[in-house]
């Protein structure tokens, strides 16, 4: 089990009202950004979903929904785990053009999560969405978006440190790394330990091709079968000097097309979800080729302000054993 840590002599650089006022204006700089860099247009995007649609994220498969009746309707709701296929349906349905994408707010609850300084069952990030086309459905234009991004964090990043006068540096220049040459490199590691190695080394990188099995038999992590190409995705990731360890700020990738997500559900012994509306539309092409992911709102705040625990730019709701250690060490949770 994860366990929350406060490294020694840790004390936060700003109080919890000047904390508040530097992750207003980070999450304004860095959404706008983003769109300017991505050539995204906000959207309103649901809390949750219909059972029955096909259309929540599952994550790993063995995460448990929050859900609930409708009175009215009498159907089933889940709480979204994340918003990777309603956004590609929305694309579709809002009538976007190749190269021209949405983003949106999304908040989570994942009743499962372990809790740690970077875990907690209270998820928020930026989720975004674009149309591409299949002649940009390749590695060359996945790696030129996570240079858009990371250039997007970077001077988000240069505005807070001149506002704040805070110390994060961040690496602009990502390290493209697949998961298999992770393991090729690091054969007697975890998955894990992997990423921290090769992270403190070069800052910045995106481990790439996640979700299929490694020559080793195992996965580096896990990914559902049906929204990203597992030989198209990855994770940015840069190294968190205060924590000293690899910390993950994005998950994304190109979705899978119809050829990939047959591949993909057989290896997952999921061909049941052909049956789902969402699946149906896509083995028909009735949806659109995109590309997209997810970049956690508070992990970036808490990695720009230089704290220790994901809980003091977040309210949320926290283990025994996390209170305790915060208590003593005198970090205020929100």
């Amino acid at each position: 089990m994860l366990q929350s840590f406060i490294p020694k002599g840790y004390k936060a650089d700003l109080g919890l009202y000047e904390t508040q006022r530097a992750i207003s204006l980070i999450k304004n700089t860095f959404q706008t950004e983003l769109s300017n860099n991505l050539n995204l247009k906000r959207v309103s995007s649901p809390l949750f979903l219909d059972s029955n649609s096909g259309l929540n994220d599952n994550l790993n498969g063995t995460e448990r929904p929050v859900s609930f009746d409708i009175k009215q309707t009498g159907n089933n709701a889940e709480v979204i785990h994340s918003l990777a296929k309603w956004k590609r349906y929305a694309l579709n349905k809002y009538d976007f053009k190749p190269l021209n994408g949405l983003y949106t707010d999304m908040n989570a609850i994942r009743r499962d999560e372990e809790m740690d300084n970077i875990h907690s069952i209270y998820v928020d990030q930026w989720d975004w969405e674009k149309v591409i086309t299949d002649d940009i459905r390749n590695l060359q234009y996945l790696k030129q978006t996570v240079k858009a991004i990371m250039l997007a964090i970077y001077d988000t990043n240069e505005i807070i440190k001149k506002e704040y006068n805070t110390k994060t540096e961040v690496c602009k220049e990502i390290t493209f790394v697949t998961t298999q040459e992770l393991e090729d490199m690091y054969p007697n590691n975890t998955p894990k330990e992997r990423e921290d190695i090769f992270a403190k080394e070069h800052k910045s990188i995106f481990v790439m091709q996640i979700g299929d099995l490694l020559k080793s038999g195992i996965k580096h992590d896990g990914r559902a079968p049906d929204y990203d190409d597992w030989s198209l995705n990855g994770d940015i990731i840069v190294y968190n000097e205060l924590l000293g360890s690899a910390f993950e700020l994005s998950s994304m990738g190109i979705r899978v097309n119809k050829e990939s997500l047959l591949s993909q559900l057989e290896k997952a012994n999921c061909l049941d979800r052909l049956n789902l509306p969402f699946h149906k539309a896509l083995a028909n092409d009735e949806l659109p080729l995109t590309m997209g992911g997810g970049i956690g709102q508070s992990r970036l705040c808490m990695f720009m302000l230089g704290k220790a625990h994901i809980g003091e730019v977040q309210a949320s709701i926290w283990d025994e054993n996390t209170l305790n250690v915060c208590k003593e060490a005198g970090v205020k949770l929100l």
